[in-house]
């Protein structure tokens, strides 16, 4: 993470100096920025360990998808929790994680489905359609992220 931090404070910066309407814009969306900032981080991710799972060892797509899903979940979870919405909270953390999962799992059931119906019913490049459903599922997430699981409470504010 602080290599993460240390490029946003240095772009931050940057903004702020060259560009002070830019920045005010961003800095009134800052979290919605950083939830596709970190969510395309875990796509780039998603995407590399897809393209060797299925391009370079040729596994199933939908099982290459499934395990690409899950290499992401990692890079995903710490991202979103503790960069995107500052989410320091340990006692909660449990139930966060559950609960990402939970939606992790519903997400991956979704994207197997949805790569399926795209390349195999619909002829769509594989990388592509694989971007399509994460762009889909980064929408809907960022709701259920936000004000469900990562949500503040009275204690953590």
């Amino acid at each position: 993470m602080p290599v993460i931090n240390r490029l946003y404070i240095r772009f931050r910066n940057f903004l702020l100096t060259c560009h002070p309407g830019l920045f005010n814009f961003c800095e009134a969306r800052k979290s919605v920025i950083k939830f596709f900032l970190s969510g395309g981080l875990a796509g780039v991710v998603d995407l590399v360990a897809l393209y060797i799972f299925h391009g370079v060892f040729k596994w199933d797509i939908v099982v290459a998808t499934s395990a690409a899903f899950l290499c992401s979940f990692v890079v995903s979870f710490s991202l979103q929790k503790l960069w995107t919405f500052r989410n320091y909270s340990q006692v909660r953390l449990p139930r966060q994680l559950f609960m990402y999962f939970g939606s992790a799992f519903i997400a991956m059931y979704f994207n197997g489905w949805a790569m399926h119906m795209l390349v195999n019913n619909l002829g769509v490049w594989y990388l592509l359609s694989q971007i399509i459903v994460n762009l889909f599922l980064g929408v809907v997430n960022y709701f259920n992220y936000r004000f469900i699981i990562f949500r503040k409470t009275i204690n953590e504010t």
